[in-house]
């Protein structure tokens, strides 16, 4: 089975190999001396695992298993398929035999008896008891030997055993079943029914515990980090980098909005930790100095720069051309649709290629018209900016604040988009605010010098 994320596809086969940090990232924190043993590594890659399978199921609500199946053209799938035809194929013969050669059948109805063992729950005390009374494995032996097994009776309640343990979506699956007389074709799509039922019962534990992963969670992400930085010490070097950064950025923003001098007040810790998350949205792809703390939120947050960076193209042009065009034009029935699917078409074009045409239009129409010009995209994007630190300022408990007049015509999109931020940075410091704070501490006090902040958690 691989992971499911909509919006975010794992590619692994199994879910103990998934991580959402790639790997060039992945180097960074599993990188080794030449003389660190083989073990110690694979106990770091099983740590990043196990770690990056906890958040995703805690983080994504969409998280779920699905069946894996590679690509139709690929080389995987073509020796798959010649594997599988191969086996089924020998199985027909050893069936159409005369006598019949039940071997390989009765394999399959070992693995079969397993898989529908492994469906069911600790209550499930009679039916376990009747399962190991029909698919009794020695009965079913001495049956072949003396040429009297009914294979059509075991499928008939293997199939009945299935129907009372789906799920209501595999009802319609299970029931084609019935209508199979073929014990090849039978026995195989029992085989691939079963799979689908796994599946369900793999997501449904899955989503049974997310309650109690919730309360758990900050507290295991936090341990399982330690347990990399205790085996990987440089572990933190890109995540120091980033906050440096972000508290450059801050002190100089203080410092602009400062009458004076000597009125600057203290950077706070908060607003530099807000001010370098934002600065997640807009990181350059080939930048590889990610910090380790947002590994497993990459993903998720190069998706929500993105959506930002197509609202302020969206807010741009609704705003000029409401401006330029008139209320008349601007308020027809499917006029605001059909020009954000204008806009969304042009994004085929480069993001800065599109801003530039977008201002020498505001540029042109400026000049023809008395109206005042709308704001250009730079600063749609300091306003969009400024909502989301306004929304990290606000918190998970707070409703989420306004956005400017400007960004009306986006602002459910806009909304939507500052709750998954939010969501996704408040359970960040949760988790990480313990690393954050001694490297925060570094940054503003010199040693020696009083603490006055330390609201990184």
């Amino acid at each position: 089975a691989e992971m499911q994320n909509q919006g975010d596809k794992a590619s692994e086969d199994s879910p103990g190999s998934y991580s959402s940090i790639d790997s060039g990232c992945l180097s960074v924190m599993t990188g080794s001396p030449p003389t660190a043993s083989l073990s110690r590594l694979m106990e770091l890659q099983n740590c990043i695992s196990n770690l990056s399978l906890a958040h995703e199921i805690v983080v994504n609500r969409d998280f779920c298993f699905k069946v894996s199946s590679p690509p139709a053209d690929s080389l995987e799938s073509r020796v798959t398929q010649i594997v599988h035809r191969a086996f089924w194929d020998s199985l027909q013969e050893q069936l159409t035999c005369d006598p019949p050669n039940y071997n390989h059948a009765v394999i399959l109805l070992q693995e079969v008896k397993t898989m529908l063992q492994s469906l069911l729950l600790p209550g499930h005390v009679r039916l376990r008891s009747e399962m190991d009374e029909v698919l009794d494995m020695e009965l079913i032996q001495q049956q072949v030997d003396h040429g009297v097994l009914d294979l059509h009776r075991l499928a008939g309640y293997i199939i009945n055993t299935m129907a009372s343990l789906c799920a209501p979506v595999r009802d319609p699956e299970v029931g084609a079943l019935r209508n199979l007389k073929e014990p090849v074709e039978l026995l195989r799509e029992i085989f691939r029914v079963l799979g689908l039922m796994k599946t369900d019962m793999v997501n449904f534990t899955i989503q049974s515990l997310r309650p109690h992963l919730l309360q758990q969670a900050a507290q295991y992400e936090r341990a399982k980090f330690q347990q990399i930085l205790d085996k990987q010490p440089a572990s933190l070097d890109n995540t120091t980098a980033w906050l440096q950064a972000a508290a450059s950025e801050e002190a100089s923003a203080v410092s602009a909005r400062s009458p004076s001098p000597d009125s600057i007040g203290p950077v706070s810790t908060s607003a530099i930790l807000n001010r370098a998350y934002i600065r997640l949205l807009h990181w350059d792809p080939q930048d590889h100095r990610y910090p380790e703390t947002a590994l497993m939120d990459r993903a998720r947050m190069d998706a929500l720069g993105r959506r930002l960076r197509t609202l302020v193209l969206e807010a741009s042009v609704l705003l000029l051309t409401s401006t330029q065009c008139g209320v008349a034009v601007f308020s027809q029935q499917g006029f605001v649709g059909k020009l954000r699917q204008a806009v969304a078409s042009g994004l085929s074009l480069s993001t800065s290629m599109f801003l530039n045409l977008n201002e020498c239009r505001c540029r042109e129409l400026t000049s023809l018209s008395s109206t005042p010009s709308p704001l250009p995209p730079s600063h749609i994007g300091e306003r969009v900016q400024g909502f989301l630190q306004a929304t990290l300022q606000g918190g998970p408990a707070k409703r989420s604040p306004e956005p400017p007049s400007a960004l009306r015509l986006v602002s459910a999109e806009l909304a939507n988009l500052g709750t998954a931020f939010g969501r996704i940075v408040h359970f960040n410091r949760m988790v990480f605010g313990p690393f954050y704070a001694p490297i925060l501490r570094k940054l503003l006090f010199p040693p020696g010098e009083a603490e006055t902040e330390d609201d990184s958690r």
